[in-house]
């Protein structure tokens, strides 16, 4: 299903800069990876209830 991917791309690079700002004890960077990786999961889930509405009509 396309909608599973809408978010997947900031989901994976928001994980990578969370791990390596935990590695190189890099807050900011590690602050950011948490964002992105939430910014990710929002999209997915917009998707998810835009699916559901045009599934209703």
């Amino acid at each position: 299903m396309v909608s599973d991917k809408h978010g997947l791309k900031d989901q994976v690079v928001g994980k990578f800069k969370e791990v390596k700002g935990k590695l190189t004890n890099d807050k900011r960077e590690q602050t950011e990876g948490k964002i992105q990786k939430t910014f990710g999961k929002a999209k997915d889930k917009a998707q998810d209830v835009k699916d559901e509405l045009r599934d209703k009509e």
